[in-house]
């Protein structure tokens, strides 16, 4: 296989990876406003996530530097393009981790609303941004001869993309609520599973408008058949959740996630950035990637080091495997 071709689809894991894993605590932490009646239910809720969020926000860092170095040209454009909007997401990240350290430094009530309110802001801007950035990658922008991105941030503001990101914050904020249902107890946890079930039907409708926008605009045979099966996984999940599998659901929505986004990126292959003024300006995998001496080496390091990752990372949610509840917040206060 074209080390380029394969390093495209390495990129595309490593993004189905972090939008899985990082989409959930985006859910778990605008959830709060819904499902904190109190400040314990509140920690229950952040206590969900406290042992793993740091560790699934390192899958876009990773991606980050596989663009980078797989992909310079792409790296380059999207990064100078999409500045403000990716700025924006890297504040509303520093903003949320802040808030999670920080929030339990001072009894003070007011103190506490006011992280609180950071780690929800903090989650719903990336889990709508990440949505724009990716919808409007796939539509494309406005590129000069020299790859240059040559419109504003207003341009990726478009209908589409605003589609897009919207899609991507209901699937990051029902993912969020079942796994708030799959590791609480009690009175929490039904609350969780009725909000998921709301949450849930907007979701489809919303997420089938956007697919369907997608399909029928720049869809491939294989984006109709990942949208197919995100679909049906989606509705599954909404069904398990109904049901009170929360595990089930959680599963469902995952595949869900993973799915639509291997499909946005079947349906942007063999682009990595189309131009939308000028075919010819298009960024490619051909033309993007990096020299074939440098794929050699990062293939080889991806080989050894990627499972080991994995590894780490399915340890780590093994071990913090037990659920959240009230009474060992309570337990730990006094």
């Amino acid at each position: 296989m074209d080390l380029a071709v394969l390093w495209f689809w390495i990129v595309a894991f490593l993004f189905v990876g972090y939008f899985v894993l990082d989409g959930f605590d985006f859910g778990v932490g605008m959830s709060l406003p819904f499902l904190g009646k109190d400040d314990t239910d509140r920690r229950v809720l952040i206590n969900t996530i406290g042992p793993v969020w740091d560790l699934n926000e390192t899958w876009v860092i990773v991606a980050g530097a596989s663009l980078f170095a797989a992909f310079p040209e792409w790296y380059a454009t999207l990064f100078s393009g999409f500045y403000l909007a990716l700025l924006l997401i890297l504040a509303a990240l520093i903003a949320r981790g802040v808030s999670f350290e920080y929030r339990h430094k001072n009894p003070d009530a007011a103190w506490k609303a006011r992280f609180d309110w950071m780690i929800v802001i903090g989650s719903a801007v990336p889990a709508l941004l990440w949505g724009v950035a990716f919808a409007n990658i796939v539509q494309g922008v406005p590129l000069d001869a020299d790859h240059n991105y040559t419109g504003t941030l207003f341009d990726l503001l478009n209908p589409y993309a605003l589609l897009g990101g919207l899609t991507t914050l209901l699937l990051f904020f029902t993912h969020g609520v079942v796994f708030v249902s799959l590791k609480t107890v009690g009175d929490l946890r039904e609350r969780a599973r009725r909000l998921a079930a709301r949450a849930g039907v907007v979701t489809v409708v919303v997420a089938a408008t956007f697919l369907l926008w997608t399909g029928f605009a720049f869809g491939t045979a294989w984006f109709w058949i990942l949208a197919a099966v995100a679909a049906v996984a989606l509705i599954a999940g909404w069904l398990a959740n109904a049901r009170g599998s929360e595990g089930v659901a959680f599963t469902f929505l995952a595949v869900t996630i993973a799915t639509a986004v291997l499909a946005l990126f079947s349906a942007l292959f063999p682009d990595v950035m189309p131009a939308s003024n000028d075919p010819a300006n298009s960024l490619t995998i051909e033309n993007a990637s990096s020299s074939e001496y440098t794929l050699t080496i990062m293939s080889w390091v991806a080989l050894i080091f990627l499972p080991l990752v994995l590894a780490y990372q399915a340890w780590t949610y093994w071990v913090f495997r037990k659920r959240v509840t009230r009474e060992s917040i309570e337990a730990a206060a006094h």
